[in-house]
This record gives C-alpha cells, structure tokens and sequence, in this order.
C-alpha cells in the first residue's frame, strides 16, 4: 500500500458512532464502575481517547510499537533524556537545535548528565566521540538549520554494537519521507508544531519507540511528569495528518526549486539543501529519504549579521517568525532567533554562521516566493550601493 494511503487510513473511524472524524474527549476524568475497574481509562494525564488515537497513529507511522504524546516537541526531549541517570553521557550532533542544546546544557548539566556534540555526518566522529559512559546518541538528520545529513542505518549498527541508544528527531524530515527506526533507530521525536500539525496553529511532541518495554518506560515518565498534549490540539495533531503526504511533497518541490534558484544568485555563498547534488551527504539523502523536505538555508558572500537581517525584514510573502512545516513560508535568522542560546564559537564550528538565513518554504506559488527573495536580495543590495549625501 502506498505511503498516501497509510497516511490517511491510519486514522480510524470513530467505533462508537461511525464519525469519519476523530472525537474530541475534552474530560479531566472518567467514571468508574468501581475502584479500578473502568473501559481503560481513569484520569486525563494518564490517558485520553482522542490523545490515544493520536498515539496510536503515530507508532503505525513510524513503523514502532509505541507512541506517545507531549505539550511540545521540547517535552518530548525531555522525557526521553529522562531514561538517563546522573553520570551518564549523550553524544550528540554539533548542529543541533537551539532548544535542545538549551536543555541539555542549561537544565542535564545539573543532575550530572554530560553531552559532547561532534560532526555525525562522518562516521568515524561518531566512533572516535563515544565513551564508556555514552548511552544515547542523539541525532538530528536533516539538521536544525543547516541540514547535515547523518547515515542513520550505520550509526544504528554502531550503537547496537555498544548497547547505547539512538535517537533521532525526525521533525524536519517526518514519517512521510523518513523512518528512522526501520533504519535501526529505538527512538524517534518530533516537534508535530511543524509538519505533522501543518498550519501553524498548535504545539506538540511526539516520541515514538521501536522497542515496547522501552515505550513502557517513557509512558511512565510521561504520566509522571505530566507534559501531556491536550485533546485538542492531539485532534489538531490527527487533522495535520491526514494531509501531511500531500503538503511534505509540494514543499519538497518547492524548496527544491527554491534552493536551485538560489545556487545561481551573485549574492549567495552556500546553499543548504539536500536535494542539490553538491551538498554533503547527498547520496546518503537520497537513500534514506523518499524526498529532501521543505527547509533550505543559505548565507550570504558578505557574511554580515546586519545584511542577513536587512533580507530576512526585506522579504513580503516569507514572513519573519520562529518555527517552522506550515503552509505558509515563514523564514529566520538563527544566529539572533532559533540558535542564540548557542555559544557563538560553538554555533560558528557547526555552520551556523552570522549571515545564515533559514527558509521554510511553504505551499504557494514557487514563482512567487522566488520572485520575493529576489527582490528581497536586490532591496538590500541597492540599499548598500546608494550614495550618501548631505545638506549644507
């Protein structure tokens, strides 16, 4: 059955009244026929009927045997750094996203949990990095903002090897090009705002697990810890779903087209996109993924902090906002937004340069958007090279 079809059929029909709808249970708690006794269901933070099905929807996505739903992608993290004990070690991509390296430096560190960042795109890092005390590997592949590409499948067979885990935050790729753990990852995380959600209208997490005891584990820490994600935006979750195979193809396209544009242009430096040939791990993009998702990132030949804002406030149609995966074309600059809580020595050795500007390329007209940056690009340009004068 083709990936559409799963997409769309994995979201059940409602058993108790037909409703091609999923209903939303917005309950704190459930009645009992007598103590413990009920129809699997006893008080809201320990489960939902609408976040169930969400649950439920996104382990068959994922190819795993257990989802589970947070109140956004960060407490999705959360959670799972919460199976490590103090002493242990998280290896981790140098590239990573700004909320999470805030996590785990500003928040782990204190209970003792270290984390060492190194290039994952290269193997041998990822060999040369680990320690006796490394027990998750955390990968983001594509990556947050400059979309390094990590073989997931070789990493794999290299934590399997040294019984650590493997995480991989699959959000800017997601299930619908993308399934970290048929390639051999325990774990998968998503931040469902982006793509998943799809419109920019909600916050989410998602964890999803390979193995049933392990899911077992984050269950526990979940109800525990009580980030749960509400029915409602569990329902909004499902909602984005059923169109998601659909919107991740148009945005591939049109990133594609996008990144090729911008390849070309006078004024551009280096073009972050898996999709064009050039890019680093491009083969290995191009195995592990049915497309190259709808994020491209570029800095410019004047690396410059104050050119790149100039063009990120000169565009019309690309709105300058955090986040990204909605229908709309949203973009960013890392370095002042989704990345300055990184050291900016630590941020520079990653890639993210002061110039580097992040696109979420959305779903209208690629004519459009590529005529925006352009103009964007020539605004800033004719601004630098219009003469001074003065008045005497």
């Amino acid at each position: 059955m083709s990936n559409a079809t799963t997409l769309i059929h994995s979201i059940p029909v409602d058993p108790l009244t037909g409703s091609v709808s999923v209903p939303i249970y917005q309950t704190s708690t459930f009645v009992q026929e007598a103590p413990g006794v009920h129809k699997g269901y006893d008080y809201a933070r320990s489960n939902n009927p609408t976040r169930a099905t969400l649950e439920q929807v996104i382990a068959q996505l994922e190819g795993g045997s257990t989802g589970l739903a947070f109140a956004s992608g960060l407490a999705a993290i959360d959670a799972v750094v919460k199976l490590l004990q103090s002493g242990d070690e998280i290896l981790a991509v140098d590239d990573i996203y700004g909320g999470a390296f805030r996590l785990f430096t500003h928040i782990y560190s204190k209970f003792g949990i270290k984390v060492n960042y190194t290039d994952t795109t290269d193997i041998r890092n990822v060999v040369d990095a680990l320690t006796p005390k490394t027990k998750l590997i955390w990968l983001e592949t594509p990556t947050n903002p400059t979309l390094k590409i990590s073989d997931i499948a070789a990493i794999a067979k290299v934590a399997q090897q040294n019984s650590i885990l493997l995480c991989v935050d699959n959000t800017f790729a997601s299930p619908a090009l993308q399934q970290p753990l048929k390639l051999g990852a325990d774990i998968v995380v998503h931040s469902a705002t982006k793509y998943l959600g799809g419109h920019s209208d909600l916050i989410a997490g998602l964890v999803v697990t390979k193995d049933e005891a392990l899911g077992a584990e984050i269950k526990f820490i979940q109800n525990a810890s009580g980030a749960i994600l509400s029915p409602h935006d569990s329902w909004l979750v499902i909602r984005g779903i059923e169109t998601l195979h659909l919107r991740v193809q148009q945005h591939s396209r049109n990133a594609q087209a996008v990144a090729e544009f911008l390849a070309q242009h006078p004024a551009i430096d280096k073009v972050y996109y898996p999709g064009l040939g050039t890019h680093h791990n491009h083969e290995i993009a191009a195995k592990q993924q049915s497309a190259f998702g709808g994020i491209v990132s570029f800095t410019l030949k004047e690396d410059a902090e104050a050119l790149a804002k100039k063009v990120v406030c000169s565009t019309k149609l690309f709105k300058l906002a955090e986040s990204l995966g909605g229908v709309k074309s949203l973009l960013c600059h890392p370095a002042t937004m989704t990345h300055k809580s990184i050291p900016v020595e630590q941020r520079h050795a990653a890639g993210v340069a002061d110039s580097l500007i992040r696109l979420s390329v959305g779903l209208e007209a690629v004519e459009d958007l590529i005529n925006d940056i352009q103009q964007a690009l020539a605004s800033v340009n004719a601004a630098k090279l219009k003469p001074i004068t003065s008045e005497i």
